[in-house]
């Protein structure tokens, strides 16, 4: 399947981008931008974001600010990716989480239920939801507040579940391909919180973004609306597999630290069923492990040096 292309939906098209700063949104941002649309940002503190992005000043948790933002641009399409999503610091500050997660969720929603120029499009990102730990829980509760805002007031809202998704641009180390990548980069021996055995989905960012425009499409049939969608590669592969690849592809000969302990309620297998993107709107993963890391470890390489 080729690269998923945006540029004839979306030349010109005023687009609300929440999560721009980060790893995936990012990646979005830019593909979007590269097809002429008008990719407009909520921001605060200063943050900095890909120059041709238009930032304006709000918070997504403020829903009269969303709404002075949709309004003022005439959004007519929005991807909502911001979000807390370390797990550590979920379990440290619940409240918090559940404030961007939940409250940032409805906010971004309200603001499309009432926009004057009516709103086309909106996908609400979401995770494999496998425990009741309170990152998880917050975006099941996300997920809830789509759909409702899809069946009682028609707004066009799908949710997009998304694997362990890889590639440069994250800064999150305490995610297993950044902080192997870093600790190779570093000529480190990697370490493994467990005992390597859990398996797990693992997508290239491009592929995710791939997912994200062919969701958004979906919704030009108003019976795509509420659906919720994920997206992996149906290939899960053990932890310890990964480092060896990176270990392999970085070349320098280190070998991992397996620790041998596992989190609790961790699952040992995790296969996302990306069916109904394959079967029903045609996505399929253009990238296989061993080029996706590659790519990665070239970039933090790179990036780090």
């Amino acid at each position: 399947m080729a690269r998923v292309s945006a540029s004839g939906r979306y030349a010109g098209t005023p687009v609300l981008l929440t999560g721009a700063q980060g790893f995936i949104g990012s990646w979005l941002a830019r593909r979007l931008l590269d097809a002429g649309a008008e990719v407009v940002v909520p921001a605060r503190d200063g943050r900095r974001f890909d120059s041709r992005c238009v930032v304006f000043d709000a918070d997504i948790v403020d829903v009269p600010a969303m709404r002075r933002l949709v309004d003022a641009h005439g959004v007519r399409a929005v991807f909502h990716l911001a979000a807390q999503s370390t797990l550590g610091v979920a379990r440290r500050d619940p409240l918090a989480t559940f404030d961007v997660n939940v409250r940032g969720t409805y906010s971004v929603l309200d603001a499309c239920r009432t926009a004057r120029v009516p709103v086309e499009r909106v996908v609400v990102a979401s995770s494999y939801l496998h425990s009741n730990d309170p990152y998880v829980a917050s975006k099941a509760c996300a997920e809830v507040v789509s759909r409702s805002y899809a069946q009682a007031w028609g707004v066009p809202v799908a949710v997009l579940r998304l694997a362990n998704v890889y590639g440069g641009g994250d800064h999150n180390f305490t995610r297993l391909v950044p902080e192997t990548a870093r600790a190779l980069v570093r000529r480190e021996s990697p370490v493994l919180r467990s005992d390597g055995t859990p398996e797990r989905d693992f997508l290239y960012v491009e592929d995710a973004v791939d997912a994200y425009l062919a969701v958004a499409s979906s919704l030009d049939n108003p019976d795509a609306r509420a659906r919720v969608w994920t997206a992996g590669s149906g290939d899960p592969v053990a932890v310890l597999d990964v480092v060896r690849r990176l270990i392999s592809v970085a070349g320098n000969g280190v070998e991992p630290v397996v620790q041998g302990r596992s989190t609790p309620g961790e699952l040992d297998r995790e296969t996302v069923d990306a069916s109904a993107l394959r079967d029903e709107l045609g996505w399929r993963p253009r990238w296989q492990l061993d080029r996706g890391l590659a790519e990665t470890y070239s970039w933090y390489s790179s990036e780090l040096a």
